[in-house]
């Protein structure tokens, strides 16, 4: 026996015994669960036993929805998260470039400004503020969304943008772009070198087991400049080979064109192909952009820019052939789609294909599900659909979705209302676009309020899920959406050895609390990856 575990309060997420004192661990794997008194007898000479001292224990939790090799990369850009002004973002990265005494010419990234948290003016940044910085390197500063990027003149230069076929929104004047111009700038960028792809990916593993995350579905495939996921995919399998994991993945892969599915499928890949450290997912298609860019595309004009109903990625017919070919292919499906105009093209879709080509388990879904209505969502439940939502968006969408979507506010984020309805939903963070703190996640689900405590009686409170079901979300569902609901997601016999010991019961202590939760061991398979 290589690990016994007692005298605790383990919440395994298993109605047949919902909580257990003790468990016992041989290899990866919990092969018994129960008392203290049973599980020590599981003791032999080589047992590590770790007393528990009443201290609770859960499942690893699983992010569902997140860009795992970008979250790695955005530990070591400009962190512009929290920004309050525009003055303060030009004081940030000036303070990067010289505290690591950057040389001219090298190329700098930063994200996380939102213009709706800035006290001096409310607007994107543009290209002159980014020349107020430098003209030297070239610069790019994403918004939180990761929608919108912009570019000063230097970046600009030296992408030789008007030689080049820019798609989607941009505006070069002012340094501007969304959706797919964004990936002209992009391409201009030298790729990392394999071994910092590597260990990109491992400083984001262990990022993430600091926090309690032994999974997490990840979108990486088009997060090199070259957009070569060959390279990506090359990086996850040495590590997978040499051992080097330590979290799981199941790559939502991201494959915007037909061409590249198609490469994609030639080569052998499609849902399920690779092991329990690394495991091709679903497909990965972004439908419209962001609530915060106005670029979810809505049915009907934004309250607050008549002038626009955002940005619809696919036409149906490209958007149909992509779905059809992953879907005859038995590979699973998973579309963001944050706009009601987006997600009914998605089900639309769906629809159709299942009708031609019956699947009962495929496990389809739409990632964010944001801005819905009640039609909508039984039309989810109807189909199977599943929901990868973020609860942790409250923290920002709260202030202005009403101003965004007028009366359609009242069903959007509608996480209770999905549960109820037995919508299989998933909760994660999309990091970078949020932190990847699981806790702060679980906070705003069971409060429906932003990280400041607002507003104080909650936001749409009738939408809050109870502590229990967020975490099930955050373990069995999330599970669910990789077909490993009988390895993990739970703590009992048979089932991967994968927990997390928190130092307060987050069960049954104040909802206001919950973000004060300290995680202190996380573990991977039997093995310890995270110790405090």
């Amino acid at each position: 026996m290589d690990y016994l575990l007692i005298n605790g309060e383990i919440f395994t997420m298993d109605n047949e015994k919902p909580v257990v004192q003790a468990l016992a661990i041989k290899n990866d794997r919990i092969i018994a669960t129960g008392t203290t008194e049973e599980i020590k007898n599981f003791k032999n000479a080589h047992t590590k036993v770790i007393d528990l001292d009443g201290r609770t224990v859960i499942p690893g939790l699983n992010d569902s929805h997140l860009h795992f090799y970008s979250t790695g990369l955005y530990l070591d850009l400009v962190d512009l998260m929290g920004s309050t002004s525009i003055h303060e973002v030009k004081e940030q990265v000036r303070r990067y470039i010289n505290e690591r005494n950057i040389k001219p010419g090298t190329w700098i990234r930063g994200r996380g400004w939102n213009q709706e948290h800035f006290t001096d003016e409310k607007r994107f940044i543009t290209r002159q503020d980014l020349d107020d910085i430098t003209t030297d390197h070239p610069l790019l500063l994403y918004r939180t969304c990761g929608h919108v990027l912009i570019a000063n003149s230097k970046a600009i230069e030296m992408a030789e943008l008007e030689k080049r076929s820019l798609e989607g929104h941009y505006d070069l004047h002012h340094g501007i772009f969304k959706e797919q111009a964004i990936e002209s700038l992009l391409k201009a960028i030298p790729d990392p070198t394999f071994d910092d792809i590597k260990k990109t990916i491992q400083r984001a593993a262990r990022h993430a087991n600091r926090y309690g995350i032994t999974s997490v579905q990840a979108d990486d495939l088009m997060h090199l400049p070259s957009q070569d996921y060959r390279k990506i995919l090359k990086a996850y399998e040495t590590l997978q080979d040499e051992g080097q994991l330590t979290c799981r993945i199941y790559q939502q892969a991201q494959l915007p064109n037909i061409t590249l599915l198609k490469d994609f499928l030639n080569e052998g890949y499609t849902t399920g192909v690779g092991n329990e450290y690394f495991k091709i997912g679903p497909l990965k298609l972004l439908g419209d952009g962001s609530l915060g860019a106005r670029t979810a595309a809505l049915r009907k004009p934004y309250h607050d820019d008549p002038k626009t109903k955002g940005i619809l990625n696919y036409t149906d017919e490209e958007l149909r052939e992509l779905i059809e070919t992953a879907h005859t292919n038995h590979m699973q499906l998973a579309i963001h789609g944050i706009g009601d105009r987006t997600i009914d093209q998605i089900l639309n879709i769906y629809e159709d294909v299942l009708k031609r080509y019956p699947r009962n388990d495929h496990r389809h879904g739409i990632v964010h599900a944001q801005i819905m209505d009640e039609e909508l969502m039984n039309r989810m439940k109807k189909l199977n659909v599943l929901a990868y939502v973020q609860p942790i968006f409250i923290n920002y969408d709260h202030l202005i979705v009403e101003s965004r979507v007028g009366p359609l506010v009242k069903t959007s984020y509608a996480y209770k209302t999905m549960k109820e309805l037995g919508i299989h939903m998933s909760f994660g963070t999309d990091s970078p676009v949020e932190k990847i703190y699981p806790l702060d996640n679980i906070y705003s689900a069971v409060t429906r309020k932003g990280l400041d405590g607002t507003p104080l009686n909650g936001w749409m409170s009738e939408e809050a899920v109870t502590v229990y079901d967020a975490v099930y979300a955050y373990t069995v569902e999330s599970a669910y959406a990789e077909f490993m609901e009988h390895e993990k997601g739970k703590l009992k016999p048979n089932y991967f050895a994968d927990l997390i010991i928190l130092d307060q019961n987050i069960f049954n202590i104040d909802p206001e609390k919950i973000r004060e939760t300290e995680v202190l061991l996380t573990m991977v398979g039997g093995q310890v990856v995270y110790k405090e």
